[in-house]
């Protein structure tokens, strides 16, 4: 009896784990499509009705109609981006002085109006937002939490008690959004997406790497620097994403370009104008 228990256990977990992987990566994720979603929609409410934390940009409304209609909702014309009839995509401006960005499981991407003021083209805004927009689509916060999570989950599937579970994983992933901070691997293929997406577009498809230049050039940045240790870390090194995505740019055929470019694709006169100089 006790064998044939171990048996149907192994059966109903194999099914689990079978229709748990995702058919776009091909990861182990137990949390559905629909689940991305609904724990985004979750967080995305906590961050709301966190305005000390979050405060969301209340300047100029043009700045963030242009970056949704102009660059973000170009990128995602993409037919490459799979899941943009699913996910609830969205763009949102944090009103701190960060140099960063995030993506929420489902869609809702965020970027801090510091980022903004410190990029100089739509092509470097481009490439962020894309890498964003690929964090959600490969699913790689869900993809961590499956790890995270598994038995626990896999008991609440087998328990029927999922909804509740979601809710309570999602009040943890607000108050500890350090958990969505992505490991090395999730950090290179967002960026391999990115450039993948902006091949679609009317942008230099390598502008992932334009923030790591600038800040490189600006001494903010380098493969000694112990001020980002912690960074490097969990993070591919910014100076060797920038190799790579040089390396990207050669393999498709492309002119290798740097942020300074001032050649059309890169539209650096159109950020300055719509964006950079209506930030306060």
């Amino acid at each position: 009896m006790r064998k044939r228990l171990i048996y149907l256990f192994g059966l109903l977990f194999l099914a689990i784990t079978i229709n748990s992987c995702d058919p776009e990566t091909g990861a182990l994720n137990i949390f559905s499509d629909a689940d991305d979603v609904q724990l985004g929609l979750q967080v995305q409410s906590e961050i709301a009705n966190n305005p000390a934390e979050y405060p969301i940009f209340k300047g100029d409304p043009s700045v963030k109609s242009y970056i949704k209609t102009r660059i973000f909702d170009h990128i995602l014309a993409s037919p490459k981006i799979a899941k943009k009839n699913v996910f609830k995509y969205s763009v949102e401006i944090v009103d701190q002085n960060i140099y960063n960005a995030f993506a929420l499981p489902g869609g809702p991407i965020y970027v801090y109006s510091g980022l903004l003021k410190y990029l100089d083209s739509e092509a470097a805004l481009a490439g962020i937002l894309a890498h964003e927009i690929a964090h959600a689509e490969r699913r790689h916060a869900t993809n961590r939490m499956t790890k995270y999570y598994g038995i626990s989950i896999l008991l609440s599937i087998i328990l029927g008690d999922k909804p509740s579970e979601l809710a309570e994983i999602a009040v943890n992933l607000f108050v500890g959004l350090a958990f969505l901070a992505n490991s090395r691997a999730d950090e290179d293929e967002a960026d391999n997406y990115s450039v993948k997406y902006l091949t679609d577009t009317r942008y230099y498809p390598g502008g992932v790497k334009f923030f790591f230049e600038k800040m490189r050039d600006d001494g903010l940045i380098s493969s000694q620097s112990s001020s980002i240790a912690t960074f490097l870390s969990t993070h591919p090194d910014p100076i060797q994403r920038i190799s790579v995505a040089d390396q990207r740019m050669q393999s498709l055929g492309y002119i290798v370009k740097s942020y300074q470019s001032t050649d059309s694709d890169i539209y650096r006169q159109e950020y300055l104008l719509n964006i950079k100089n209506k930030l306060p």
